[in-house]
């Protein structure tokens, strides 16, 4: 005789199978057009001086897809993160836009999108796994409610931060694979295949899994999730009852070792990485206690701003001498556990509130502040993946109303009002999520926005100041670095940063000694060094500033600038062996630092290499072809060789060159 649950589930997946058929892309395509709709402001925005500029601006080891840009991506912690395949994206985005904002933030908006659709597919397979008797109701009832969840989180403007800020580029690919390795599974687990499709589509699901990890590591504890699935809707585990470890259970809990193998790898990977960058903060700066209750407190934060999207910022700094034992997160800690303990009583009567909120927990658990790293005390980019499970439940009790309401248990008036309601609210979020996108426009606005609704911020004041700075407003910037240090008269980022405009403003002697501060305060902050070591060559005090620029070295080896200012002194010096080595080191880092290898090839002119000077003048054509100094040197070296019809031909270029930068200069700007 057969299983009637087997049977029963096969009827389902039928009916579910139908159901893509008769309705495959109507909902999603209305899911695809709206996101795009709400979040079209984006493509207007620039590049925001928090990590955009490090990540993507001045770091020239993503641009493209050659073997070298390959490696570097692979094997990288630039940044704390280790997200070789979010670095492919940026890459291939370099390839086609070069650095035009444009496209990078269109393909944030294109993964985001893609997430909604995969996410639509997610809810439809649940809500038929969850209740068999939704596959016996008319068949747009379940595109409609799965069409609403992946809106109400595309739409929502808790999503604003990662898709508006091109640095989260992680959170949106790493999303779209998280949401793939739970389809997946959720195919694999089908009981109507064979052995064999189940094991391929297991395979497939752990196969995308390890894409998402390449993306981003904080899908760590997916494996956790899909064991929740397995419990609920899918309940491949049996009751607790019967107990969760039989001979069935055991193979389906067996076929979880290597998933949960390559999230221990992730995780591991993820702290090296934070620790190579100096990112996580030591338990003497932030306790055990403090951290504890941040976790309760983020938990609680992320439900709360989900229902009540209202006052957003970009960043919810960790207050300055923070005390664990605020009534705010002691509440929070509260309704955290009051949640936990309401649901858990509740769980034969609602398994499915039971479920998203354990899933909800577990995802965000890698985001909570246990392993704390950088200023922020939450983030809305943590509520990403997370809060997909109470769109998914809400999706669910849109088509239990829907339902009730054809059945005729629901008045015909309540139906109406609900429905205008989840209109209304699905538009409403899209409203506030337009808002919410300009807020990102550029750097100024950002920052001035975040103190408008976080109040003071050291790390909000910095950034400004560096918005203006980058601007040519330098008095402005100083007056936002001079309050950041009332903040904190012992912030080296603040001090350096006022030094370093100080600088700009031609007040060498007091940019001298702010920088000094800096480093008295943080004795390896490497661009201290640096540009005290730019102040120093600029007073003629060259010892000094070799001093510095090596001092930066040791902090930060791959400074490229300070070997080729080291170059430069010590080409001054008539020191040219020193010169030349320090010009080599700086094209190892940066083989695309024309500067460097234009005065290397002059280097070793001085010294009579003029075929490796050639050589070197050469590669700088490749690189910059219009450079005039590079074809007169070229000229020269290839006379001194004895070339004389190649030599002619380069001083040709420089004269005409010469003749078109002096003719535009006369010309002026045209009125």
């Amino acid at each position: 005789m057969s299983n009637p649950r087997v049977a029963e589930k096969s009827r389902r997946q039928r009916s579910s199978e139908a159901s893509f058929r008769l309705y495959p892309w109507g909902a999603p395509i209305a899911v695809v057009l709206l996101t795009a709709t709400a979040f079209y402001p984006i493509l207007h925005n620039k590049f925001v001086n928090w990590d955009d500029y490090k990540n993507i601006v001045e770091n020239p080891f993503y641009r493209g897809l050659y073997w070298t840009n390959i490696q570097w991506m692979f094997t990288t912690f630039h940044m704390g993160h280790y997200q070789p395949l979010t670095w492919l994206t940026l890459g291939i985005d370099y390839l086609i836009w070069g650095l035009d904002p444009v496209g990078y933030h269109l393909s944030n908006l294109l993964f985001h999108c893609a997430n909604a659709v995969v996410l639509y597919f997610v809810a439809f397979r649940l809500f038929l796994l969850a209740d068999a008797g939704l596959a016996a109701h008319k068949d747009f009832l379940l595109p409609l409610s799965a069409g609403f969840s992946a809106l109400l989180f595309s739409l929502h403007p808790l999503r604003v931060e990662s898709v508006a800020w091109a640095t989260e580029r992680r959170d949106v690919v790493s999303g779209l694979f998280i949401l793939l390795t739970v389809l997946c599974y959720l195919k694999a687990a089908n009981v109507g295949l064979t052995r064999s499709g189940r094991r391929r589509w297991m395979a497939v699901s752990l196969a995308v899994y390890l894409l998402s990890l390449f993306s981003k590591a904080s899908g760590m504890t997916l494996p956790l999730v899909l064991l929740v699935l397995d419990v609920y809707p899918l309940r491949r585990l049996g009751q607790p009852s019967t107990g969760w470890f039989g001979p069935k259970s055991r193979n389906v809990l067996r076929e979880k070792i290597p998933f949960f193998v390559l999230a221990l790898g992730a995780g591991v990977i993820a702290l090296i990485a934070q620790y190579h960058a100096g990112a996580l903060k030591p338990l003497e700066q932030h306790g055990i206690a403090a951290r504890l209750t941040q976790s309760l407190y983020g938990i609680t934060f992320y439900l709360w701003k989900t229902a009540v999207p209202f006052s957003l910022s970009p960043l919810y700094e960790i207050p300055t001498g923070s005390n664990p034992w605020h009534w705010r997160f002691l509440i929070s800690g509260f309704i955290a556990l009051a949640i936990s303990f309401l649901v858990i009583m509740l769980r034969m009567r609602w398994p499915a509130v039971l479920a998203s909120w354990v899933s909800y927990v577990v995802i965000l658990v890698p985001t909570l502040g246990l392993a704390q790293s950088g200023p922020q005390l939450v983030a809305d980019r943590y509520s990403y993946f997370s809060c997909m499970t109470w769109t998914v439940l809400a999706g669910a009790g849109g088509h239990y109303f829907w339902q009730a309401a054809m059945k005729g248990r629901i008045r015909k008036r309540s139906f109406v009002l609900g429905s205008w309601a989840a209109v209304v609210l699905i538009f409403g979020l899209g409203f506030l999520t337009w808002r919410q996108t300009q807020v990102w426009r550029d750097s100024e606005r950002l920052w001035n926005y975040v103190l408008s609704t976080s109040g003071e911020s050291l790390f909000a004041r910095n950034n400004l100041g560096n918005a203006l700075a980058a601007q040519g407003r330098f008095e402005e910037a100083t007056d936002q670095f001079q309050r950041a240090l009332k903040i904190d008269a012992n912030d080296a980022d603040a001090a350096y940063n006022l030094g370093n405009v100080l600088a700009q403003q031609g007040n060498f002697e007091a940019a001298g000694k702010q920088l000094q501060q800096a480093l008295q305060i943080k004795p390896d902050n490497a661009m201290a060094a640096y540009d005290l070591g730019n102040v120093r060559a600029t007073q003629g005090r060259l010892d000094e500033a070799i001093d510095q620029f090596q001092r930066a070295l040791k902090s930060d080896p791959g400074l490229a600038r300070a070997h080729y200012n080291l170059g430069q002194i010590f080409s001054q010096q008539g020191k040219l062996d020193e010169a030349i080595r320090n010009y080599r080191l700086a094209l190892r880092i940066d083989p695309a630092h024309v500067k460097a290898r234009y005065y290397l090839a002059v280097a070793l002119a001085e010294q009579g290499d003029f075929q490796g000077a050639g050589k070197e003048f050469q590669e700088s054509l490749r690189i910059e072809p219009n450079l005039l100094e590079a074809h007169a040197g070229l000229a020269r070296a290839l006379s001194a060789q004895g070339k004389k019809d190649q030599a002619l031909r380069h001083y040709q270029e420089a004269v005409r060159l010469l003749k078109s930068q002096s003719q535009n200069k006369n010309e002026g700007p045209k009125q």
